[in-house]
């Protein structure tokens, strides 16, 4: 169940930054932002009947520090890109968000198996693979690397600080996760005085960006509290071939050979942490 629960949560995620993406083609990054993380706000909050579990400060001071993580990490992310090399931004952040819960895990006590470790391996790498965008020009800086590093950290830092909330904590600790990111951004947004309000048309689909991620939270949480959290960060890691798949069915954009193997290196590791599962 671990396996399916993570590489569902994959696809969701890769869906959700598909039309992320294509909000942020026609609206301001920051209202996207703002506007997509209320809407998952909402969704949450109307699951939290559903998916009952224990409230407690333990749980939602989690989920404030997970969501505080989240959104430093984007912004920095963010920044990266405006101050480097994409083909190097992206790559660098993606692998050390799935590379730091795996560490974290297994420092911790996680003890996956060989087939298992093999399969991270070979995540790890398509990671790195299917994160190549192929943009040239620019020139990378150590500073374009380290705000990289950094927003890969608070990526990373996301996943371990959500896993580190009460089993039975039902979905608060994503309560938690969201009104601390939105206030984030929302006074980010003030303070640089940008606007949110989207362009006219655009507010469903940054509404179903924002529900597609908390309903990839929600499957990451419960992935997370089913398996070992080296294992499901990673397998969740891999959310960016279910993007560049989307993109290239409904925008018709190439994929580049590195983002092919890339994507047959995603399918490998997930064959193989579910075999590890079995054996």
């Amino acid at each position: 169940m671990t396996v399916i629960l993570a590489t569902a949560c994959a696809i969701v995620y890769g869906t959700a930054d598909f039309f992320g993406g294509l909000a942020t083609r026609r609206s301001q990054v920051l209202s996207v932002v703002v506007l997509s993380q209320t809407a998952g706000l909402a969704l949450v909050l109307a699951l939290l009947p559903l998916l009952p579990g224990t409230y407690s400060a333990q749980a939602l001071s989690w989920g404030l520090a997970s969501g505080l993580a989240g959104a430093a990490g984007l912004v920095l992310f963010y920044r990266a890109l405006a101050t480097g090399v994409m083909s190097v931004v992206a790559p660098t952040t993606a692998v050390t968000s799935a590379a730091l819960p795996v560490v974290f895990g297994l420092a911790t006590g996680d003890r996956p198996g060989p087939w298992a470790l093999a399969g991270v391996v070979i995540a790890l790498g398509a990671v790195l693979l299917v994160s190549q965008d192929g943009s040239g020009g620019g020139k990378v800086t150590p500073r374009s690397v380290l705000i990289s590093l950094a927003a890969g950290a608070g990526f990373g830092g996301f996943f371990i600080l959500l896993a580190m909330a009460p089993d039975d904590a039902g979905m608060w600790p994503l309560v938690g996760a969201r009104l601390s990111s939105v206030s984030v951004v929302a006074l980010l947004a003030l303070l640089t005085r940008r606007g949110l309000r989207p362009v006219p048309g655009s507010l469903g689909v940054i509404a179903a960006a924002g529900v597609l991620d908390m309903a990839a939270n929600v499957l990451y949480l419960l992935a997370q509290r089913d398996g070992l959290l080296s294992l499901v960060a990673v397998l969740v890691s891999l959310y960016p071939a279910s993007t560049l798949l989307l993109a290239n069915r409904v925008l018709g954009e190439r994929l580049r050979t590195v983002q092919i193997t890339g994507v047959v290196c995603a399918l490998a590791a997930v064959a193989l942490i579910a075999v590890a599962q079995h054996l």
